[in-house]
């Protein structure tokens, strides 16, 4: 492909669509790009014009820069879609990554007000909460906080959530059957402390996701979610 220097369209617009064709077909994520001077020498073009080029493909996302090392192809953003249910572990799967969890925090506990609401149990009924990191290729993408009815899920261990992807445990151990689930979007900024886990500047957008989800009629899971608003995006398909 070259730059047509009569054409109507701009030039970094071409050298966008150029680039952009070579980040998805002939490079991988992390693959770092040519230099500025590299390709300005290689199209023939000035550096006010690879700048623009490069500036419209980091927002979009193809690329993100690190000072004093380069250019780098942005890693993929997990996009989801919102009409069927959906696990992180089998998304991940699907995307070619490989998922994995790291427990944080294991507990039972007698559920307050709060809780109990959002799982239409009584108060002080006993809830496992289970705080996980949530991987993709060893990389955080999200913290979540799980509660889940104690009375349908009987002696769960951490040991088995370290190993095993805790809908597995719902549908292979306890013969769940899900048929449903609801889903509330909030954004949100990032505290201290969830930055820490995922690996990013405090205060930054971040996703809030709570998941209920449904047996039929019963809520076995409540989950809060904080995801990455740089990893993690999420779609509708809207038909009239």
């Amino acid at each position: 492909m070259h730059i047509d220097k009569t054409s109507r369209i701009p030039l970094y617009c071409q050298l966008m669509d150029i680039l952009v064709s070579e980040i998805q077909t002939n490079m991988r994520e992390e693959d770092q790009l040519p230099s500025e001077r590299e390709i300005c020498e290689k199209f023939n073009v000035s550096r006010a014009t690879v700048r623009q080029a490069m500036q419209e493909m980091e927002q979009e996302g193809y690329i993100y820069r690190s000072h004093g090392k380069g250019t780098f192809v942005a890693p993929q953003k997990v996009n989801q879609e919102l009409l069927k249910f959906y696990s992180f572990t089998e998304e991940m799967k699907k995307m070619g990554k490989n998922p994995s969890s790291i427990v944080l925090n294991f507990d039972i506990i007698d559920c307050g007000k709060k809780i109990s609401k959002n799982l239409a149990i009584e108060e002080n009924q006993k809830v496992y909460k289970i705080v996980r990191l949530r991987l993709a290729d060893n990389k955080p993408m999200m913290i979540e906080t799980t509660y889940l009815p104690y009375d349908r899920f009987p002696d769960i261990t951490r040991e088995e959530l370290e190993k095993t992807a805790m809908y597995d445990v719902f549908t292979q151990r306890f013969a769940v059957k899900i048929t449903s689930a609801k889903e509330k979007f909030q954004s949100v900024t990032t505290n201290m402390e969830e930055a820490k886990y995922l690996q990013v500047a405090k205060e930054i957008p971040s996703l809030k996701i709570e998941r209920f989800t449904f047996e039929n009629d019963h809520i076995i899971e409540y989950t809060v979610s904080i995801a990455r608003g740089d990893k993690i995006e999420y779609c509708i398909t809207l038909e009239k």
